[in-house]
């Protein structure tokens, strides 16, 4: 055997270790943390849902890489008693699917899950979206008006993100078919040995919570499948954003963002009070706290959302 035939060899050997090593992480993570909610078929998507408590309706959207167990881990508990809550993950993310050449950008996702809300037949539900889904929650104000009663929006992203935070670099891959060469294999190993750093950076200043990979889902982000819909999503943030913040002061619902000064992800001085100057009567709130305030600080979060749902009761009267 030559010495090149002997080096593609090892290289194939490495290569299907390491894409059994990621289907095999797939398949842990999976039995550990299940599908916790109902599925519905919509646009060749299957969208995975949780539908808990009675009242007027809130439709909860996550940011990137997360998924609806963000919000069950301490939030939906806090709101269910009062309102309808319908969390859900998004297209590719969690334990919904989204097919292969679907569109990734904001105001696509927006459109899913405006049809989301019509399958589910909510009545003018209060939108809240948390980072990126923040974004989506905007587009959902403009592009859907009637598909959101209002929007409260945590930590969320409102303007163009020039450079990704150091947390995210390693998902900064433009060429679909690399993305999914390594989703298939680096990103699982990757995604163990460098879990620590990133939470660190996504919850700071706060603490990382020792349950959250589990109760918040966290590892269901390790599936290759994950990996790819998240650097996706990123890759197509900024596509049509610019445009879409063009159209802030037309938005006529009430609209309310919740930020934490500590975030080290988003700078709520762009992404909360430069909006705020777009956004005619945007109610803007500051605390303290990182960027994971669904899980962090749930009750001043909980607090954020009824004073925004009676904003929106208040102007559909």
């Amino acid at each position: 055997m030559t010495a090149v035939a002997l080096i593609l060899l090892l290289l194939a050997i490495v290569v299907c270790g390491l894409v059994g090593f990621a289907a095999y992480t797939a398949r842990q993570v999976e039995i550990a943390d299940p599908p916790r909610g109902r599925f519905l078929e919509l646009d060749g998507c299957r969208i995975h849902y949780v539908d808990e408590g009675a009242g007027p309706p809130l439709f909860l959207i996550h940011g990137l890489g997360g998924q609806l167990r963000n919000f069950t881990y301490a939030l939906v508990g806090r709101l269910s008693d009062d309102f309808r809550v319908i969390a859900v993950d998004r297209p590719g993310s969690g334990y919904s699917t989204r097919p292969a050449g679907a569109d990734p950008r904001l105001r696509a996702q927006a459109e899913v899950m405006a049809k989301v809300i019509g399958t589910l037949n909510l009545d003018g539900p209060l939108v809240v979206g948390h980072s990126m889904g923040g974004a989506i929650a905007l587009a959902i104000g403009l592009d859907h008006p009637e598909c959101a009663s209002g929007l409260a929006l945590i930590a969320p992203v409102t303007q163009v993100v020039e450079t990704p935070p150091a947390a995210f670099r390693g998902l900064d891959i433009r060429s679909p078919l690399v993305r999914w060469m390594v989703a298939w294999t680096l990103a699982a190993p990757a995604g163990i040995l460098g879990a620590d750093r990133v939470l660190r950076a996504v919850f700071g200043p706060e603490k990382v919570p020792a349950d959250f990979a589990s109760l918040g889902g966290g590892a269901l982000g390790l599936r290759p499948q994950s990996f790819y819909a998240t650097s996706t999503d990123m890759e197509a943030i900024n596509d049509g954003f610019s445009e879409m913040i063009k159209r802030y002061p037309t938005l006529t619902v009430p609209v309310g963002i919740l930020f934490g000064k500590g975030d080290q992800l988003l700078d709520y001085r762009l992404h909360g009070q430069a909006t705020k100057d777009q956004v005619p009567n945007l109610d803007l709130k500051l605390m303290e706290g990182g960027h994971m305030l669904p899980v962090t600080a749930p009750d001043a979060v909980a607090a954020f959302i009824r004073r925004m749902a009676q904003a929106a009761a208040a102007k559909v009267r």
